[in-house]
Parts: C-alpha cells; sequence; structure tokens
C-alpha cells in the first residue's frame, strides 16, 4: 500500500472515514462524477507535492459530516457498494463501514 490519505471522524456511533490510497489514484476523476453528493475533487498530491499529478481527496467542508453525506449511498444488506468504490478501477478509495 502507498501513502494513506485518511478524511472525516470518530464520534460515539463509530468510525466515519474514507481512506484513499494516493499511490493507487490515478487520477481518473471517475470516483468525482460518481459521488452524488459532490463530496471528492482532485487536487495535487500533497504526498508528493513536486509531482504535477492529481489526487482524489474529500472536500474540506464534507470531512466532519462524511457520516450524514455518505449515509444516502452507505450499503445495507445486499445494496451494491458505494458508487465513488465501484467506479474506482485501482482500488483507491475505501470507507470504515
Amino acid at each position: 500500500m502507498g501513502y494513506q490519505a485518511f478524511y472525516g471522524y470518530s464520534d460515539g456511533s463509530g468510525d466515519w472515514y474514507i481512506r484513499i490510497d494516493t499511490e493507487l489514484c490515478n487520477g481518473c476523476g471517475d470516483c468525482v462524477s460518481a459521488c452524488p453528493a459532490g463530496l471528492l475533487e482532485m487536487v495535487e498530491d500533497e504526498y508528493h507535492p513536486l509531482s504535477d499529478d492529481l489526487k482524489a481527496s474529500i472536500k474540506a467542508a464534507h470531512r466532519k459530516s462524511i457520516k450524514y453525506d455518505c449515509g444516502p449511498c452507505k450499503p445495507v444488506g445486499d445494496r451494491p457498494p458505494l458508487p465513488c468504490v465501484a467506479a474506482c478501477d485501482p482500488g483507491a478509495i475505501a470507507h470504515s463501514w
């Protein structure tokens, strides 16, 4: 695994994080268009500041509300994977739940 960027928080109800493996992220942006809540964006790679590569990131405005913002997509029972996870061919995105 490469560098792991964790976005989110823990509270009394659980851990609410989205992990993005910046080594696996190829900068395609498919996750950005797949997210119905608009949480994701493409930004310069903070772990490799001299690189021109863009990597997926969670917008700052959503980092403390992931539990609620991602809630409508959260798998329950036999529902398919979250849209951002399904759209990420290299498997760079994972959720804590």
